[in-house]
């Protein structure tokens, strides 16, 4: 087992988490306008969607790599490429974080939930990037595929759920921080194309 992969894949997955992408700012909007609380609910539905697309790569995948190992190269090298077009699209937005919580609706605990997992679920954009992401991370020659998606998928969701919980619990203090400096959003944009940019090198090794 190697280890040094595994704190590569956690350190990784926290850059990816903590920088701005369309579920922690909507983790960030909810508990701007509903109140912290709200905000976990959410995450916890994000966090519980990650679980179905862990599942389908893990037998999925595994049952490709089992097949034949030289489609598990094939598919490191789209995944690198597809992170590459993520750091592409990033480089190509617009800076400005969209945090305006005026017209958004009041929702329950339970609505938000579900909302958060049906998200996440129904988003195939996910499981694109759960295929792209994980595969560069298998950590070992004797354990199998498919506990090593499982324990991938796990901390995955383990170091979200904190970060995620983290920015629900600063939410007031982070939307004052970026109104405050305007330069906050280039400097997580750049954040997010450097993390997309380093991710695809590791995979590519």
């Amino acid at each position: 087992m190697n280890y040094d992969i595994l704190i590569s894949f956690v350190l990784a997955t926290s850059a990816l988490a903590i920088s701005p992408g369309p579920d922690n700012i909507y983790v960030l909007v909810q508990s701007i306008t509903n109140g912290k609380a709200y905000g976990i609910a959410t995450v916890c539905g994000l966090i519980t969607g990650c679980i179905i697309h862990t599942t389908l790569l893990a037998f999925g995948i595994s049952a490709l790599i089992a097949a034949n190992e030289s489609m598990f190269f094939v598919i490191k090298l789209l995944g690198a490429l597809y992170l590459a077009f993520l750091a592409y699209k990033v480089f190509k937005s617009d800076s400005k974080l969209q945090l305006d919580a005026d017209n958004i609706p009041k929702k329950s605990l339970k609505g938000l939930f579900v909302q958060g997992f049906l998200m996440n679920v129904l988003n195939p954009k996910v499981t694109i990037f759960f295929l792209a992401f994980f595969p560069g991370f298998l950590f070992s020659d004797a354990m199998s595929t498919v506990w090593q998606f499982y324990i991938l998928g796990g901390l995955f969701m383990l170091v979200s759920f904190i970060i995620f919980s983290t920015i629900a619990l600063l939410a007031g203090q982070i939307k004052a921080y970026t109104l405050n400096y305007k330069n906050s959003g280039l400097v997580l944009k750049w954040l997010q194309i450097v993390v997309f940019i380093g991710i695809t090198i590791f995979i590519l090794q």
